[in-house]
């Protein structure tokens, strides 16, 4: 099955304590293909200007992300620039220059309306809602958000909760919205508002994911390296639709398989700058790399007398 994500398609600059990266591509779109292509076709929807290297795409394009709905546009491309320092869990964003993006507004093409899995990604809530009335009865809609949104448009991402299948975030974003402190206590008031899933991200601490009636939670992977945490998020959110859309199935169990797939996918993203890492990689890392979660995680129990 496919995956259609709805998202930016920038050029990023990010400086590191381990190193810097000036103009590579990046974008929450671009991250979320180049995990998710691993594991399922993908239909990318986003907006670049002429200025934007289109044939450091077509690695993406080879793989089977189908770009129809890449519209190029006349300007510039969305460019970010951002630094980390040693707590590699918040970037300082340094410029931000939106550029043609800033007229973004998506066009789902005729092919890509009946996607069954449907990725919004960290865009303007009024256009996810949009992407929404677009595509027609989607097996499993996503979203993620970001506290710009949660601040500026908090009335229209309420509106988009109460229309998703499961909304992503990272753990202060989910205090934010939610005024509360306690993250159980936070997905169960996002879960009452619409979404019968909930994934909050804890960075280096791992991600758990919450349903009415189960919690479960996969750890970081230990990485001797980490060089550039842009674009983890989007890559997890990659692995863990791409595992959805290629199994085909929203059990329980699939789902926990489902994170571990996006929690690995998420650990090669952030070896390298930009999405070189996930071009790099094969399904037999990938493999090696979940059932190294297994090895992680994995014990005995011991029935105490």
């Amino acid at each position: 099955m496919t995956v259609l994500v709805v998202g930016s398609v920038a050029l990023d600059s990010v400086e590191t304590p381990f190193g810097k990266a000036d103009l590579v591509i990046g974008g929450s779109g671009t991250f979320f293909s180049a995990s998710a292509s691993h594991l399922s076709p993908v239909q990318l929807v986003g907006v670049v200007g002429d200025d934007y290297p289109m044939e450091q795409l077509e690695p993406l394009r080879a793989r089977g992300v189908d770009m129809a709905g890449l519209e190029q546009m006349s300007g510039n491309s969305f460019r970010w620039r951002g630094r980390y320092r040693h707590d590699l869990n918040s970037a300082e964003t340094l410029e931000t220059h939106l550029g043609v993006f800033s007229h973004f507004s998506p066009k789902i093409p005729e092919q890509f309306r009946r996607a069954p899995f449907v990725f919004l990604a960290n865009i303007d809530p009024r256009l996810q809602l949009d992407v929404l009335r677009q595509v027609e009865r989607p097996k499993l809609v996503a979203c993620d958000t970001m506290n710009f949104w949660i601040e500026s448009r908090r009335p229209e991402l309420l509106a988009l909760i109460e229309q998703v299948d499961l909304i992503t975030l990272n753990d202060g974003e989910a205090r934010q919205l939610t005024d509360c402190f306690n993250l159980v206590k936070a997905a169960r008031w996002i879960m009452e508002r619409g979404p019968s899933m909930v994934i909050i991200k804890k960075g280096e601490h791992g991600a758990f994911l919450f349903k009415e009636r189960s919690i479960f939670f996969a750890p970081a992977y230990p990485l001797e390296n980490v060089f550039d945490p842009t674009g983890a998020g989007d890559s997890f959110a990659g692995g863990f639709m791409g595992y959805l859309a290629r199994t085909g199935d929203l059990s329980d169990d699939n789902l926990r398989r489902a994170v571990i797939y996006g929690s690995a996918m998420g650990s090669f993203a952030v070896e390298k700058f930009s999405v070189q890492r996930l071009l790099e990689i094969d399904r037999s890392n990938i493999a090696a790399r979940v059932a190294d979660f297994r090895r992680l995680v994995a014990f005995e129990e011991e029935v105490l007398a």
